[in-house]
Formats: structure tokens, C-alpha cells, sequence
């Protein structure tokens, strides 16, 4: 979807006065190619959308969202140039460090998803500090998805129902969610996709069965509080059916 400029003040108003989606997923795309139309480092992208990450958090839990999940790194980003994953683990590490006052004051619980013993020491070790640290916050999870893939977190899940010897007739929605590494995160409802492109990349894809998807044109580093907005504004006109008819929904 195009940018479209709007009064945020006004916006922001008639988006809190109808419900929310519990839990919106962010796949951050477009700091490589932002980067390249202005013949940057492309890790100087990956630095600017450090910035929108700060801005989404903060508009996100002032508007009073439940959960906000940024896939930051995914599995398949490890076959990147070895100097590029090294400069994004360093942005990481800076990013906690950076943000960990910020986290800790406003009620925010740290979360994290994804292969984390993967991670190099310089990022595993503030990232389990400030987990640890942020448990007990209550006003919003704030969950980062690092070395992700949605195929590796079914792959993990599979194996977990296996070590517990569950009996196969058993085996329901519910045993299958305790197991995912979502596990507590209320239900996804609303996936933005930037960067004009259309594909979900191996991002929750079993949270993702219901969820409404936002695609929008905006590259990440230039995505912001608005862009927020309009994504959540997108979803409030939407009709969730879960299968029933337009006028089963009325009706109840």
C-alpha cells in the first residue's frame, strides 16, 4: 500500500478508540535497498532501522498494545557476508545496550524467539540479562525474533512432542501452541510486511493462520509511527470471520 500523509495526532486518536489487534508482527524489511538508493553501506541501513525500531516500540506501547514481535534476523540471514552478519550482530548488541534503560523504565517485557544459542556471546549475554531482568514487566512484551524461521520453530516444536511422548490422538492445537516458541504471546492478529514486498519469509507460520497481513511500499528506516498507524487503521476495517458468513458475525 502506498504512504499516505496524515495528521498522526488525529489518526492516533480514532485508532484508540477501536479495538486493537493483541498481537502485531513486524517483518522489517528494506535497510539493504534504502541503503543502496543512497549509495550507503548497506549496513548503514541496517543502523537507520535501529531508529525505527525505537520509534515502533514506543508508539506501540503508548498506544497500549499487548505484544509487538520484530523479526530482526531470521535462520536463513546467517548466509549473508560474513562482515555484514558481524555488523549486525554488533548493531544488536549496541541495540541492547542502548535500549535496556528505556525497556527497563517503561514496563516492557523483553522476549525472544529463534535458534539463540546461535548467537554470538556479544549479543546472547545482554539479550538473557535483560530477559531475565525485564520478566515481571507487565505493559507490553516486546519480542525479538533472532536466528528465526517458522519451518526451524515447527522442526523444534516436532521434536518436543516427540520427547514427551505425547499420545498421537492427543495431539491438539493447544499441545502444539505450548510447545512453539510463542508459547504465552497472545494470538497474532496483524502481520506488516515492508518494502513493497508480498511473501510472508518463514515468519510464525503457524501463528500466522488467521492473522490479517498490511503490506506497504515504505522501506523500514523510513517506517515510523504513522506507518504504524495506518497498518493498524488497515486492520480495524477489516471483517474477521474465522470461517463463519458476514452475517453469522453480525449476529453474534
Amino acid at each position: 500500500m502506498p504512504r499516505i500523509e496524515r495528521d498522526i495526532a488525529q489518526l492516533k486518536a480514532e485508532v484508540a478508540q477501536r479495538p486493537l489487534p493483541r498481537h502485531v508482527g513486524i517483518i522489517m524489511d528494506g535497510n539493504g535497498r534504502w541503503a543502496e538508493q543512497r549509495g550507503l553501506p548497506r549496513l548503514e541501513g541496517h543502523r537507520r532501522g535501529s531508529d525505527s525500531v525505537r520509534e515502533v516500540t514506543r508508539a506501540a506501547r503508548r498506544l497500549g498494545l499487548s505484544a509487538l514481535t520484530l523479526y530482526a534476523f531470521s535462520s536463513q540471514n546467517w548466509e549473508r557476508p560474513p562482515d555484514e552478519v558481524a555488523g549486525l550482530m554488533d548493531l544488536l548488541r549496541d541495540y541492547l545496550h542502548r535500549e535496556r534503560p528505556e525497556i527497563m523504565e517503561n514496563g516492557i517485557r523483553l522476549h525472544a524467539i529463534g535458534e539463540l544459542d546461535r548467537l554470538p556471546p556479544r549479543v546472547r549475554d545482554p539479550l538473557e540479562a535483560l530477559r531475565r531482568d525485564s520478566a515481571t514487566h507487565t505493559d507490553m512484551t516486546l519480542t525479538l525474533a533472532l536466528s528465526y524461521g517458522g519451518r526451524e520453530e515447527i522442526i523444534a516444536m516436532a521434536r518436543r512432542i516427540a520427547a514427551d511422548r505425547i499420545d498421537p490422538d492427543s495431539i491438539d492445537a493447544r499441545a502444539i501452541e505450548d510447545r512453539l516458541w510463542t508459547e504465552g504471546l497472545p494470538p497474532l492478529e496483524l502481520v506488516v510486511r515492508t518494502s513493497g514486498e508480498f511473501r510472508v519469509s518463514n515468519f510464525l507460520l503457524w501463528q500466522l493462520a488467521y492473522a490479517e497481513i498490511h503490506f506497504t511500499e515504505t522501506l523500514w528506516p523510513d517506517f515510523g509511527e504513522l506507518d504504524l498507524l495506518l497498518a493498524i487503521e488497515d486492520f480495524q476495517k477489516r471483517e474477521r470471520r474465522f470461517g463463519k458468513t458476514s452475517a453469522q458475525i453480525r449476529t453474534a
